[in-house]
């Protein structure tokens, strides 16, 4: 499976920072030195300003390690950042994981440990959508690379809906790669597990108490009955290899328009330790790298207790509502798990076995009913 090659030993690290220096100074027509060891320029983006556009927009570009930096030096000048907004537009280079106002990358890139995935960091303030920056610039950048905003004006989720994105939400978009086609309709479930047991670590070791986020099928995260995040995950094909991009918003500090997980986090525990976007978006990639290691050698079935163990609906009973000549037909199914493609299986009272598909139903899990989308 293609990923980046490993990181060369750490007698490679001067050599690494004198290359990620050089790569710099190659693209001196782009780049101007600053102090604190940092690299910025200036662009003009052609793009139309977005709400409130016109101010100038900022933009963070963070290795983990100098070889990690070396890669995005070199990328710097080719990425296509029309989504960021019209207006003027400030890269800057921070080595290490500089800290900015926003977001700590030091703090983050400290607390990552993962060797494959988000060791290279784009941030922004504000953008039009993490997923789609990371989408239109996948060659560009080192697969393993995540894109974070504050602020995202056109975010959406899974059949072209809208995300609502306020501050507080943790918004990012990251890239992986798969050459088995058969894996990709699983790879959003990995997440979400990814997702919710990073949170439970997280938590388990800060001390703090444990907040029952859960999965309900096919691609959110809900806690207390209300939804705290989503994923949406594309792809593309290229020989021999898919592009996958994944976006996940999590609701970390806004309490609407559901609620967040601080908020959660208060109500057991007055004085308890907020979470920081940092702290979950680390752990997260902690996580879904050794899923995403299991997943991709052994598949999903070795993960699938777990993945069961952290959903909503194992044992559910549902109404499937039908048509049938015109009739409306309605069909008691209980939800057993998923099918080797992914969709959800159930079986119905009559012992007939049903195969449901996202995409071609209408899931209404808290009032126990799903509606068949008919063709007009």
């Amino acid at each position: 499976m293609p990923f980046p090659s490993r990181l060369p030993p750490p007698a490679a690290a001067a050599a690494a920072t004198a290359a990620a220096v050089l790569a710099a100074v190659a693209l001196r027509r782009y780049l101007s030195t600053r102090p604190r060891s940092a690299t910025s320029a200036h662009r003009s983006s052609t793009a139309p300003a977005a709400a409130g556009g016109g101010a100038t927009t900022r933009l963070l570009l963070s290795g983990k390690s100098p070889q990690d930096q070396q890669l995005l030096a070199s990328a710097a000048s080719e990425l296509s950042l029309e989504d960021l907004g019209g207006g003027e537009l400030a890269v800057s280079l921070a080595p290490g994981g500089g800290g900015v106002e926003g977001f700590d990358a030091a703090a983050y890139m400290g607390a990552l440990l993962a060797r494959r995935f988000g060791r290279w960091l784009l941030w922004s303030p504000r953008m039009a959508s993490t997923h789609d920056l990371v989408t239109q610039n996948f060659a560009k950048l080192p697969v393993g690379v995540v894109c974070v905003t504050d602020v995202q004006f056109k975010g959406r989720g899974r059949s072209k809906n809208v995300w609502e994105s306020p501050p507080g939400c943790l918004m990012f978009s990251f890239t992986s790669q798969m050459n088995d086609v058969r894996k990709l309709p699983l790879v959003q479930y990995v997440v979400c597990l990814a997702m919710t047991e990073a949170i439970k670590d997280l938590f388990c070791a800060k001390g703090l108490p444990e907040l029952d986020v859960r999965i309900k099928w096919p691609n959110d995260l809900y806690l207390k009955g209300l939804k705290v995040g989503g994923i949406l995950c594309t792809s593309s094909y290229e020989p021999k290899v898919y592009n996958i991009c994944t976006g996940i918003g999590l609701n970390i500090d806004n309490e609407k328009p559901t609620t967040c997980l601080n908020a959660a986090l208060q109500e057991l525990e007055a004085n308890a330790t907020r979470l920081k976007r940092e702290d979950i978006l680390a752990s997260f990639f902690n996580k879904f790298e050794v899923l995403f290691e299991i997943f991709a050698n052994q598949g999903f079935q070795a993960l699938e207790e777990r993945y069961y163990n952290a959903w909503l609906h194992s044992g559910q009973r549902v109404v499937v509502q039908d048509a049938h000549e015109g009739q409306s037909v309605n069909s008691v199914v209980t939800i057993q798990g998923l099918t080797p493609s992914g969709y959800l299986y159930a079986i119905g009272e009559d012992g007939k076995s049903y195969e449901l598909h996202p995409d071609g139903n209408s899931f209404d899990f808290f009032t126990g009913l799903v509606r068949r989308k008919m063709e007009v």
